[in-house]
């Protein structure tokens, strides 16, 4: 075999390699088994944010802590059981997480349009988390999909995966390259709190503590959260948490930052010209975020006959729980 030949082969072979690896998620996977179904997930997810416009965040962090966390399996939505550590009462998801009963919901419709169950609880944090974001003004992307869902869930690996409001810049890096995203992929998807509240005792040592932020700031946000107690009282994470723009970065260069881990991509670190970079320009930061968030959905997705399609999304499909 000449070397034209045998690296013709190899290429081949990387190519089959490469399109098997692959071939377990597709944009088109419900396509003819139900073509109802993103439709009517992008109705109840509307129909969510007409009554509750936070909503779009709160669904869009779901599908964020189910991806870190051994993958995009669902594994956040199963309640606590003598068999399963739920997820949702890991320290960064205890009282925090919320958008379950719109899941409920979701599944309860997607089902009946179906006529069974064939849509994956984890594809449907994964639509819902895109027509959410496209409801509240930012970009659309087409979501790959044939996820299964987990039969098993992790307080412990939620504990230890999801990303901590009060870390640096280095944790924040190290943290997502554990998950195969980069300092890119950090940035662009931190750019998610352009949406959504934060709690009061997620940022109450930065405001009463930290030196790098904006004086004013501070003082306003000292009136909503004191320095002991009102825990779970809330504060835009941006100036219009309710609209997919680019005032969080703005928020960061003036040092307006409410999390420690937001202010820290701008203040003097290798992130500080991605931050600019979207401020300057809003068009990529929107192509940006799509891309990351087609890259974070495909972190460890069960595929093929691995784990199943749960009838209920809290819930296994064992008959004991």
């Amino acid at each position: 075999m000449n070397a034209i030949s045998f690296l013709s082969l190899v290429s081949l072979i990387f190519s089959i390699a490469t399109a098997a690896l692959n071939s377990g998620l597709s944009s088109s996977y419900y396509d003819r088994v139900c073509p109802e179904a993103l439709p009517t997930i992008k109705r109840v997810v509307e129909d969510a944010l007409a009554q509750e416009r936070r909503m779009g965040a709160s669904l869009l962090r779901l599908h964020f802590h189910d991806c870190f966390v051994n993958g995009c399996d669902a594994s956040i939505l199963l309640d606590q059981t003598s068999t399963i550590h739920s997820e949702k009462n890991a320290l960064p998801n205890a009282n925090s997480v919320r958008g379950f009963e719109v899941i409920d919901k979701i599944k309860f419709e997607v089902d009946k349009v179906c006529g069974r169950p064939v849509v994956s609880c984890a594809d449907i944090l994964a639509v819902a988390a895109r027509d959410s974001v496209v409801a509240l003004g930012g970009p659309s992307w087409k979501v790959k999909l044939g996820r299964r869902d987990s039969t098993t869930a992790s307080r412990t690996a939620a504990n230890a995966n999801l990303p901590s409001p009060f870390m640096d810049l280095p944790a924040l890096i190290k943290n997502f390259k554990d998950q195969g995203l980069d300092k890119e992929d950090l940035v662009v998807l931190s750019g998610a709190h352009t949406l959504g509240f934060a709690q009061c005792f997620t940022f109450r040592d930065r405001i009463h503590n930290e030196t790098n932020i904006h004086p004013a700031f501070a003082s306003h946000l000292r009136t909503i959260c004191p320095q002991v107690g009102a825990n779970s009282r809330l504060a835009p994470l941006d100036s219009t948490p309710g609209s997919f723009d680019v005032k969080y970065f703005t928020n960061l260069v003036s040092k307006k930052g409410i999390l420690r881990s937001d202010q820290a991509l701008f203040d003097g670190g290798v992130t500080n010209e991605l931050v600019s970079k979207y401020i300057r320009n809003q068009k990529e930061f929107w192509a940006d975020f799509a891309k990351s968030m087609v890259k974070m959905g495909d972190i460890k997705p069960l595929t093929g006959n691995r784990g199943q399609i749960r009838n209920m999304c809290r819930k296994t499909n064992f008959k004991k729980y």
